[in-house]
């Protein structure tokens, strides 16, 4: 053995030597550095698989260690290489939710210990004010070689605590999501990321029926499930859904739906998706309380898996992530998405705006988008309904001070006010304002009383004692004395408002002395049914107050200052506007790419289009099957094109019955014909047409005897013929002509 040798001071000093002299130097730095636990193999162990997946690349211990180091301190409020204050409990990474007073969120990183003794499971030590961040490069990194070795515990049992998933896959650890969406940097040769595919089956080219399926790596996760109101074309129907076939065929890659709030275009159509396909629901605690009440109507309640989740927290759903954001809209609760997956980050805003003074929610979780954005986002979706219009949106708190002054100016008049029953902040602004005033608050329409019967239910809203009174009782209360808070904002027929306006409510029956204030903007496409309302109010001897000519109503939809700030902050990869006509998503491309991005890297969809993502390019896939089911009365998708035309047909021109019986035998006239007309002309004052057409008719039917034509479809495709060229020369009309032709 060659002993090497070096002089310090004079004195000879062998490797032996050194090396125990290094190693005694090591402890003595090692009992002077902060620590929550011994050091153990559980160093290791809380480095590796915090969640398991099959879709997870596991790295080294070192690897592992460099990587996690940061998200290590940020979930355990230290800094010495890794070590967690929970690793004398366990040898798995520890879950725990939020608590009060104990703030983990992306907005406190680092958590500082005030000593340097280690500290029980159950204590946290919050951060010390003026205390310094402790840095990464103060920790020795030679600190590993100074531990004490500890016997080797058996991989099945380090491990299968962390296989089993926390209660409905409810993770609020920002290092799973790291894990999720970042592959092994200890790899020698670089894998290429997966792909995540989107499949649009709503809400692009239309207002309303939004509805997303993502896919990643044979994992799908639904966003959304709403509804559309019908066009003027679509004669009787009462709501349009979404096509489910695409959704039914991949059922069992489905690990679930997340909802990004609780208005009708959102969660409108979930019942009708419930009766084809069980699957879990994850979204807020209003969202769900909405969901569940639409679930009772369909029969439905308890038959589904819901799911509460907070703003902040995460979902393992497959290989996903879906992180919960909070953002401001016009519904409380409302939440954008972070939906992580191998593939990287998508960010989805969901319905949103920037509110800097909210009424009781926080301010839009700004932080955690900017943080999303410095990690990297490989595509950004977000709302474009209101990208045309210029500035911000303002603050729900200004709608306050216009009910004030309308209170006032209305002092000795009967106050009804329409709005969205789903805007649960707009009603505690009325009830507020009406208890300041002395008035009694009662509300009208089926869905006015449902949701705020759950939203108080729930908390979300405040109503004081004895101020709500029935609708009923509303006539024995001075009209000074009471507020009317009611639907029928966006002049829907059969809405409370439409009713009171002609006159055909059972309840209220508006004119002279009445104040009606209308705290809503009409959907596109609802103006005119919107002014019709109003011009029958004003006839009545109503006073008519509304957003044109007073500000009492804000949007819950970011503008385009709002919009750029959420482009600067993210600086996605690619970007894909949703929520809007094609001239929103159009003008959503523009503002995208004024700042900065390529248009290349910009995709406008419609409905039925898949597009796949990846770090290394973005394609458009083969369109899925989708489109809209029309839902009328209890039918549901049996109410399609050809039913349409005729419903227009029939409402254009009217209709044309002809009745006649024959002879069995020969099939000569026996009996008739008689011509009904219903919607084409009036029958008395039209008696020489309908000779004419009865003549017609018998010759018809005389000529085919003679011919000896008997069968059914030749005789009436002959009197329908002939028919309709008599009618259209005499009228210059076509009426559905329906003949009927018995046989005796």
């Amino acid at each position: 053995m060659i002993v090497m040798s070096l002089k310090f001071g004079g004195y000879k000093v062998t490797e032996k030597d050194i090396g125990t002299m290094i190693e005694k130097k090591l402890e003595s730095a090692e009992d002077k550095i902060p620590v929550f636990a011994p050091a153990s193999s559980a160093v290791k162990n809380e480095q590796k698989n915090i969640l398991p997946s099959a879709h997870q690349t596991r790295t080294s211990d070192k690897s592992s260690a460099t990587q996690n180091k940061t998200w290590n301190e940020r979930m355990t409020g230290n800094s010495n290489g890794g070590r967690s204050k929970y690793a004398n409990q366990s040898k798995q990474h520890k879950i725990f939710p939020k608590t009060a007073g104990a703030d983990v969120s992306h907005k406190s990183h680092v958590l500082q210990a005030k000593s340097v003794q280690p500290k029980p499971f159950a204590t946290k030590t919050p951060r010390s004010k003026g205390a310094a961040p402790t840095d990464d490069k103060s920790v020795p990194l030679q600190t590993k070689a100074v531990q004490p070795r500890q016997p080797k515990q058996p991989a099945a049992k380090k491990n299968s605590a962390q296989r089993q998933q926390p209660a409905q896959n409810l993770v609020e650890t920002k290092m799973a999501i790291k894990q999720i969406s970042q592959p092994s940097r200890n790899t020698k040769s670089k894998q290429p990321k997966p792909s995540i595919k989107a499949y649009f089956l709503g809400g692009l080219n239309e207002i309303g029926k939004n509805i997303t399926v993502f896919e990643c790596e044979n994992d799908m996760v639904v966003v959304d499930c709403g509804m559309a109101f019908p066009d003027d074309d679509m004669m009787g129907v009462d709501l349009v859904i979404p096509d489910f076939t695409f959704i039914e065929k991949n059922v069992d890659k489905i690990r679930g739906i997340v909802i990004t709030h609780g208005h009708e275009d959102h969660i409108g159509a979930m019942p009708y998706l419930l009766k084809k396909v069980k699957l879990p629901i994850y979204s807020t605690a209003l969202t769900l309380g909405l969901i569940d009440g639409k679930l009772k109507e369909h029969g439905l309640q308890g038959k589904v898996q819901l799911n509460t989740v907070k703003p902040g927290q995460t979902v393992r759903l497959g290989c996903f992530g879906v992180e919960f954001i909070h953002v401001n809209h016009s519904i409380s609760d409302a939440v954008g998405l972070a939906i992580h997956s191998p593939a990287g980050t998508v960010l989805h805003t969901g319905d949103f705006k920037i509110d800097c003074t909210p009424l009781k929610e926080e301010m839009i979780d700004l932080g955690r988008i900017a943080e999303l954005g410095q990690q990297g986002v490989l595509a950004l979706m977000a709302d474009s309904t209101n990208v045309d219009r210029p500035g911000y949106t303002p603050t729900e708190r200004k709608i306050s001070d216009a009910f004030e002054k309308l209170f006032l100016q209305a002092a000795d008049q009967r106050i009804i006010i329409a709005t969205f029953a789903s805007n649960i902040s707009r009603v505690q602004q009325i009830i507020n304002c009406a208890a300041k005033h002395g008035r009694k608050v009662a509300l009208s329409g089926r869905s006015m009383i449902n949701v705020m019967g759950i939203a108080s239910e729930l908390g979300y809203l405040d109503i004081p004692e004895g101020l709500l009174i029935d609708i009923d009782l509303l006539n024995r209360y001075p009209k000074d004395k009471v507020v009317l808070i009611t639907t029928g904002s966006q002049g829907e027929p059969m809405s409370a408002l439409t009713r009171m306006a002609f006159a055909d409510h059972r309840k209220v029956e508006v004119g002279p002395g009445d104040c009606i204030i209308i705290s809503a903007k009409p959907i596109p496409g609802n103006e005119k049914m919107v002014s019709t309302v109003i011009d029958e109010l004003l006839k009545r001897g109503c006073d008519v107050v509304y957003e044109s000519s007073h500000e009492i109503h804000v949007s819950g939809h970011a503008s385009q200052e709002e919009l750029k700030i959420i482009h600067g902050i993210v600086k996605p990869q690619y970007f894909i506007p949703v929520h809007g006509e094609q001239k929103h998503l159009r003008k959503h491309a523009e503002l995208a790419r004024s700042m900065g991005m390529n248009s290349e890297n910009i995709f406008i969809g419609t409905i039925g289009d898949a597009v796949e993502l990846n770090q290394n390019y973005m394609k458009q896939l083969p369109s899925v099957p989708a489109g809209r089911i029309l839902v009328d009365g209890l039918g549901v998708g049996d109410v399609g094109s050809i039913v349409l035309r005729d419903r227009k047909h029939l409402a254009e021109d009217g209709l044309i019955v002809v009745v006649c019986t024959i002879s069995q035998d020969d099939g000569h006239v026996v009996a008739g014909p008689d011509v009904v007309s219903r919607g084409f002309v009036y029958v008395r004052e039209s008696e020489r047409l309908m000779v004419e057409s009865r003549d017609l008719v018998t010759r018809v039917l005389e000529e085919c005897a003679e011919n000896q034509i008997h069968d059914w479809g030749t005789l009436k495709t002959r009197i329908k013929d002939d028919l309709s060229k008599l009618l259209y020369e005499k009228t210059r009309r076509n009426p559905m002509i329906l003949p009927i032709i018995m046989e005796i």
